[in-house]
């Protein structure tokens, strides 16, 4: 595995994580349980070194004086209709997302455009789909700043992300004080844990860059 891979691996584990944390925790009430299980629809999330993309004038150097144009990434949203009622087979999740710029050499209009992508991860690191967009930034004359909107979308099969009856039940069982399993997580037990990181899904956005490009956002 290279260094670029564990990076982005890591990543996308810590979101996956931060996920079950946020719809699992445990209360202890008239007895312990779960007190919510996660929704089929998936996190949504810009993996590390991913959000930001540095462009270097052709020809030239990759110093500070031969920037040409910076991007981020920001604002990620997500719309996803995870209603037990809908029927469909699939869960679609539609994700839109501001790229804010600034270009060093602000003489004649120009239009940019900065490749990204959609990925769909599948229990914190297998990649289940991956798509590539592109957005474009249109700079004025003699603007310095700009501002574009992007949008991608996924979908996963409604089966893969829904927790089977058997699990459920003992995610959200209430345990009274004195039983043998009241202070126990049930996200501790092997097979009960697997089965949440099976049917957990994230949709990944970020800057689809090179191996310079990569390079140059970990220094910074």
């Amino acid at each position: 595995m290279t260094r670029r891979t564990r990076l982005l691996t890591t990543a996308m584990v810590l979101i996956a994580l931060a996920g079950c944390r946020s719809k699992g925790e445990l209360v202890i009430d008239e007895g312990v349980g779960v007190t919510a299980v996660r929704s089929v629809c998936p996190a949504v999330g810009i993996p590390d070194y991913t959000g930001d993309v540095t462009l270097f004038r052709p020809g030239g150097g990759t110093t500070a004086e031969d920037i040409d144009v910076v991007a981020t990434m920001t604002n990620v949203r997500s719309q996803c209709d995870d209603n037990p009622r809908n029927t469909s087979d699939k869960v679609y999740s539609t994700v839109t997302f501001d790229v804010l710029a600034r270009r060093s050499d602000t003489r004649g209009a120009r239009q940019v455009v900065i490749p990204y992508f959609v990925t769909v991860l599948r229990g914190g690191s297998a990649v289940a789909s991956k798509r590539i967009g592109q957005v474009a930034i249109n700079f004025a004359d003699g603007q310095e700043r700009a501002k574009a909107q992007g949008q991608g979308s996924a979908y996963i099969e409604r089966a893969e992300a829904t927790l089977s009856p058997e699990i459920r039940e003992r995610l959200t069982r209430k345990r009274r004080a004195g039983d043998a399993d009241a202070a126990v997580d049930p996200l501790t037990e092997p097979d009960v844990r697997a089965a949440v990181t099976r049917a957990t899904f994230e949709v990944l956005v970020g800057f689809q860059l090179d191996d310079a490009q990569l390079a140059n956002n970990v220094r910074r």
